[in-house]
């Protein structure tokens, strides 16, 4: 067996009610002053006031910064890391979704250090992490991107996107409370549920997948596959909350350990080029991803249908990883995304372009079981488009 590395947050506690943490982390760390990135439609809800209410009662200086958009573009990013300097915070906590703990993750980091954020993106960036910066909590507030777990802060640039990533961008504590998703909109159930689905399974057929990842990924499968279609069609069972918060954490920890892979690389130009939101940008290409490969992880992808609660009695391994090909497209189908790239609105003259900044994804390709290069990487798109699963021609 081949050597794992094991990497988890420091601390995170999970299950429904578990925001009564909160207070007793933030004083762990004695902060004056506290900033709280989240997302405006939050605090418009009345949701961050859970959070600043009891911080302002016990005395705590507190400021909430809204400033925060979906698939946030690196001057937003750029924003709120210049803001945490100037506010000489000594505790941050971001609540939301990805994006607001994305940033959070950003600015308790770089509040600390010299240059811009762009100075320290993984493509083109010349600066390196060399200091813990300040505490961080992250609350998330919807079942999906796992962002409270991972090192990772992703940027949204011009036609793609780029990551700074370093284990200093780990939580202090996380707070997964599935209480606090239950007012997020089916859509966005739907797109998040999808995106913490993906990240189990291209964690379970990563290239660095190892027996704890395997256990976190086809868990989070079981939970996710039983529980979106109830979530999505009514936010408030709270069982089906519970499984997809529990399945997208521990999603969460198989992929910052695990990886993802083609899925993921090709969805960042999609993201970057049409403003698709990541979940529904990973929604879209899973089905055509995991079909392309399917030959490279036959076995696994049997794992994955039995994970997913279908049935292989009397199907060869074979059969399987097609059934399971098919389950990935009536899921998607079934919580109401669309199911090609024409769907969104994808002209197909942009293939080129996205294939183009596809194939720049090194760094997350180089986990895929078959390696993908710049002509699988457009016959994929190509599918994707079409509507047609297709395979790639020989095994490489």
């Amino acid at each position: 067996m081949s050597i794992a590395k094991l990497v988890f947050a420091p601390l995170s506690y999970t299950g429904w009610g578990s925001l009564e943490h909160l207070l007793p982390e933030v004083e762990k760390h004695s902060p004056e002053k506290i900033l709280v990135v989240t997302d405006p439609m939050l605090e418009k809800i009345g949701l961050t006031e859970r959070i600043t209410a009891p911080l302002e009662k016990q005395g705590y200086s507190v400021t909430t910064y809204t400033d925060v958009v979906p698939e946030p573009p690196l001057e937003t990013g750029e924003r709120l890391v210049a803001f945490a300097r100037e506010g000489r915070f000594e505790l941050i906590i971001g609540l939301g979704g990805g994006s607001a703990l994305d940033l959070a993750k950003l600015a308790a980091v770089l509040a600390v250090h010299d240059g811009s954020a762009a100075d320290y993106l993984n493509l083109t960036g010349t600066k390196t992490i060399e200091k813990k910066g300040l505490p961080k909590i992250l609350i998330p507030t919807t079942s999906g991107t796992g962002s409270e777990v991972t090192n990772i802060s992703v940027l949204s640039l011009e036609t793609t996107k780029d990551v700074v990533t370093h284990d200093f961008l780990l939580a202090d504590a996380a707070i997964v409370d599935p209480e606090l998703t239950v007012s997020v909109p089916s859509k966005v159930t739907a797109a998040t549920g999808i995106d913490a689905l993906t990240h189990a399974v291209e964690a379970y057929v990563s290239v660095n997948a190892s027996p704890a990842t395997d256990a976190l990924a086809l868990h989070a499968i079981t939970l996710i596959g039983r529980s979106i279609r109830k979530a999505v069609e009514d936010g408030k069972d709270k069982q089906a909350r519970i499984d997809m918060s529990s399945g997208s954490f521990m999603a969460g920890l198989a992929f910052f350990n695990a990886g993802v892979a083609g899925v993921h690389a090709l969805a960042y130009p999609l993201g970057g080029q049409f403003h698709i939101s990541h979940g529904e940008s990973n929604a879209v290409l899973l089905p055509y991803v995991m079909g392309y490969i399917r030959k490279s992880c036959v076995k696994r992808m049997e794992d994955i249908l039995t994970a997913l609660g279908k049935h292989s009695t009397g199907l060869s391994e074979e059969e399987a990883s097609y059934k399971c090909v098919e389950e990935f497209q009536q899921l998607v189908k079934d919580v109401g995304i669309p199911s090609t790239l024409a769907g969104f609105d994808v002209p197909e003259s942009a293939l080129e372009d996205l294939t183009r900044d596809g194939v720049k994804q090194k760094r997350i390709l180089a986990r895929s079981p078959m390696p993908l290069m710049v002509d699988d990487i457009r016959r994929i798109y190509q599918s994707a488009f079409d509507g047609v699963i297709v395979e790639a021609k020989q095994m490489v």
